[in-house]
């Protein structure tokens, strides 16, 4: 059984992946509007902002790295709605294949989609003067909670793209998201924020993923944030997934 279930997903995986080689626009859109608000930050108001560091880019990477992939999910909804308005799914359910393989081909297939998107961010940034001095496990390290981030975020865009009755509703949701990482640590230290700002920026999700992977970058003992960081990326998929896999046999059923 398990056999045929990692069969089945990988061949639909294979067919969604097929679809974004044939428009890699959409990776290169993902990753154009985080390159830009790196840009705006690092070279309009980066000069105005003190982090207490000596590189603006060293210190917003980390929450450009959140936005990139709060972009790109966006896509997997948009990708899931067409695939069951077209009636894809009903003739999945008609032939010899495990159900959740077909939600999983595209959860895959974000997760692959985003890290290319994220290696090019990562590569904007080193020419714009990121520089890091964290070894092979900080960095994978940073790659972990990347990727728990990503497939959290993903189930997020599953039951988004299941439950819109439109392409422009189901990536809407990513908008929200996307605006999260301004109201956290990622682009200025939250001691500059008032007060009910604060609170908020300090207990989001962002915030405490946004300082793992930035003391990760720069050699600093983790702490407790990086427990929180993970609290909140397991937490999040978990019920992510429950709710996604609800809506599915909903709708399908």
């Amino acid at each position: 059984m398990t056999t045929h279930y990692v069969a089945d997903t990988a061949v639909l995986t294979g067919r969604t992946m097929r679809h974004v080689t044939r428009s890699l626009d959409t990776i290169i859109t993902t990753a154009i509007m985080p390159i830009a608000i790196m840009l705006l930050f690092g070279y309009v108001f980066g000069g105005a902002i003190d982090t207490g560091t000596s590189s603006y880019p060293d210190y917003m990477l980390p929450g450009i790295l959140l936005i990139t992939i709060a972009s790109g999910v966006a896509y997997t909804a948009v990708r899931l709605f067409t695939d069951v308005s077209s009636g894809i799914f009903e003739r999945f359910q008609s032939m010899p294949i495990a159900r959740s393989s077909v939600l999983w081909a595209h959860v895959l297939t974000s997760l692959a989609a985003n890290l290319v998107s994220l290696v090019i961010v990562v590569g904007v940034a080193l020419l714009m003067g990121f520089r890091s001095g964290a070894g092979v496990p900080a960095w994978l390290a940073v790659a972990g909670i990347l990727v728990l981030f990503t497939l959290a975020l993903t189930w997020i865009a599953v039951i988004a793209g299941l439950s819109a009755s439109s392409a422009e509703g189901g990536g809407a949701f990513s908008y929200p998201l996307i605006f999260l990482p301004f109201i956290s640590s990622a682009f200025v230290p939250t001691d500059t924020m008032p007060g009910p700002v604060r609170a908020f920026a300090e207990h989001q999700p962002v915030t405490s993923i946004v300082n793992t992977i930035r003391d990760l970058f720069d050699q600093q003992p983790v702490g407790h944030d990086g427990w929180i960081a993970l609290a909140w990326c397991v937490g999040i998929l978990v019920v992510a997934y429950a709710a996604a896999m609800a809506v599915y046999h909903r709708r399908i059923a």
